[in-house]
């Protein structure tokens, strides 16, 4: 988990760099964290199959030796040689590209640089891709970042010479749409996660869905070019309003940033003041309760809870406990349900029984006590909670803040025998995908304490599902395997994280429905569904996104719908269920996924099937690689 930098990691390019030192103490001294710079001097260039510099002796580049080697590894991007042509038709001048390629790659190695870029000219990058998998699994020790222009340079051409040729080997799509490139590229070298994307933005930008599908690209760096820069009315350099938003969009990233191309305002320095200017307004604007919490969260997958099977942490309740909306919103719907529960003219007569299942350390119950005080009504409160650890807090808080308005119960809450029947049966007891903490299966044992016309809060939720495309998790998950389970475990089970480096594909659709008290005479938590997503644009499928949203009571919900979030809530972060292999899906085309969730005397499990627009094996069978203990 990285934390958010304080200030923009932004760096220089520089073309030539006669004196090595010189020039990355000038864009240092200028506000500059680090340098891209030439492996290999153009004059330096070399002939390996056949020419007169074959067999020259003279060193191909600059020695080692004029900087440390920690500079090397902190300072310096090497970018490899621009005209290396690896997918050439001519034998010979792809045979001195590889090898060229290798030597300079060789170098890098030799360096220990922390990166290497190198630039795409269209989409077709078999041999390159093969060049740079067999350097990333033989375990490279830099990245390798592969610039990619915003826009293809052809189709801007073309709008002013609609007699431009095309590329003898690329599509009329592949042409225009670099992306289509980048994809091609990732997708033959398996997803390498040491294979990131240089953006190169300039000063025309796509429409925005093509804008958007970036967001879910490993984007590590992005160049901006120096005349994209505008000038203010100071002469200053600044970017359009359009530049800017999609800079903060990719600030969110946590990328870094370069400037390129020839200086065009006072001076070099001003384009990094700008850039972190722009990131401190991006961190003002960013400033909420949810993206607080989730600062070194993001993207980061973890293990959904388990609470019902495993006694939860101090730390753990500590956590959610100090999330300032949920509580809030339990507090008004238990509010309304007492108002609606007890009539004014009653509430000096009666007392109203409340059962708080999964207390916990006592949350529920001061907002319980909070909303009686604000509706002028009676309690009693039963505390029920299995958890012996959290039972010590919630006698203690008896002791001392309670008195015997509540009642402390040491219990399974499926198994306890209640004195009396509830009036209200309160439960926090929703996962990220709502019902994935059991909440179904408790509450239905529970709801027994209840009155026939008794109250539940919650009284439902519901699942929701899309698509998303997001390499980084892709490779994630599969870094997740044990030596000792099946590769494909780590593909069979859903993990909770704050999506942040992911292009979300079609609308959330709803997927599984719990409501309570369940007076269904045969009850059944079993379900099958299956959604159709439409693709708007083209987009590799890695998973798919899960979230919730929740009637507390009445109009009161809370909701990890990303349309419908409750604002400042972050005791829940989504879910996602990943898929064994990435699914190129092309505009137009549907995406169908068919989602189980069953179970058997001490398990429930998801299953998940991808139907189209190609056919993946099911996920999860029988519970194989991910269960949740009853």
């Amino acid at each position: 988990m990285a934390p958010r930098r304080d200030r923009v990691s932004c760096g220089l390019d520089l073309v030539a760099v006669p004196d090595v030192p010189a020039g990355i103490s000038s864009a240092t001294e200028a506000g500059y964290q680090f340098v891209f710079m030439p492996i290999v001097h153009p004059r330096y260039r070399r002939e390996f199959v056949s020419g007169r510099a074959k067999d020259r002796t003279t060193p191909f580049t600059r020695s080692d030796m004029v900087l440390s080697n920690a500079d090397w590894n902190t300072l310096v991007v090497g970018k490899l040689s621009p005209h290396l042509a690896l997918d050439s038709p001519c034998d010979s001048v792809r045979q001195q590209a590889e090898a060229a390629l290798a030597e300079e790659l060789n170098f890098a190695s030799h360096l220990t640089l922390p990166a290497v870029t190198l630039r795409l000219h269209g989409g077709s990058n078999a041999n390159l891709a093969r060049h740079l998998y067999s350097r990333v699994v033989s375990s490279c020790s830099y990245q390798i970042w592969v610039q990619v222009p915003l826009t293809s340079p052809a189709a801007a051409q073309r709008q002013y010479r609609s007699d431009l040729p095309s590329e003898p080997d690329s599509a009329p799509e592949e042409l225009d749409d670099p992306w289509l490139w980048w994809d091609r590229l990732r997708n033959a070298t398996g997803t390498e996660s040491r294979l990131g994307v240089c953006l190169q933005v300039g000063a025309d930008l796509p429409d925005a869905r093509r804008l958007d599908r970036w967001m879910g690209e490993p984007v590590k760096c992005v160049m901006l070019s120096a005349d994209v820069f505008i000038s203010n009315k100071k002469g200053f350099p600044v970017l359009t309003r359009a530049h800017q938003e999609l800079m903060k969009s990719l600030m969110r990233l946590n990328c870094q940033f370069v400037v390129t191309g020839a200086n065009r305002h006072q001076h070099v320095k001003h384009y990094w003041q700008y850039l972190n200017h722009l990131y401190q307004v991006f961190l003002e604007e960013s400033n909420d309760p949810l993206s607080d919490f989730a600062i070194g969260y993001e993207d980061y997958l973890q293990c959904p809870l388990q609470p019902l099977m495993d006694n939860l942490e101090s730390q753990t309740y500590e956590i959610f406990e100090k999330c300032p909306v949920k509580y809030s919103q339990y507090q008004r719907a238990m509010y309304h349900a007492f108002l609606d529960r007890v009539p004014t003219e009653r509430k000096d007569q009666d007392t109203i029984v409340v059962m708080v299942v999964g207390a916990g350390r006592g949350p529920l119950v001061r907002a319980a006590f909070l909303a009686a005080r604000q509706a002028e009504r009676q309690l009693r409160v039963y505390a029920v909670e299995k958890n012996p650890n959290a039972v010590v807090t919630l006698r203690t808080a008896v002791e001392e803040e309670w008195g015997d308005t509540v009642v402390v119960v040491s219990c399974d809450m499926r198994e306890w025998q209640a004195p009396e029947k509830a009036d209200i049966l309160v439960s926090e007891l929703l996962g990220s995908f709502g019902d994935n903490e059991l909440s179904p299966e408790c509450l239905d044992g529970a709801q027994k304490y209840l009155k026939d016309d008794g109250i539940s809060i919650p009284q439902n939720y519901t699942s929701f599902l899309h698509p998303v495309q997001s390499p980084k998790l892709y490779n994630d998950v599969r870094s997740c395997r044990e030596k000792d389970k099946p590769a494909v475990s780590p593909f069979e089970m859903p993990y909770v994280v704050y999506l942040q480096n992911v292009l979300r594909v079609g609308q959330p659709q709803p997927l599984f429905h719990f409501e309570h008290p369940n007076r269904d005479e045969v009850i059944n938590n079993s379900r099958f569904k299956t959604l159709t997503f439409a693709a708007d644009q083209d987009c590799t499928v890695h998973g798919f996104g899960g979230y919730f949203e929740s009637v507390l009571y009445k109009d009161t919900m809370i909701s990890i719908h990303p349309h419908t979030h409750s604002p400042g809530m972050f005791s829940w972060f989504p879910i996602f269920f990943p898929i064994r292999e990435p699914m190129e899906v092309k505009q137009g085309e549907r995406v169908q996924v068919s989602f189980w969730r069953l179970s058997n005397a001490r398990n429930v499990w998801y299953e998940w099937s991808v139907n189209a627009p190609r056919t993946l094996p099911i996920h999860n069978p029988n519970g194989r690689s991910y269960t949740i203990g009853l």
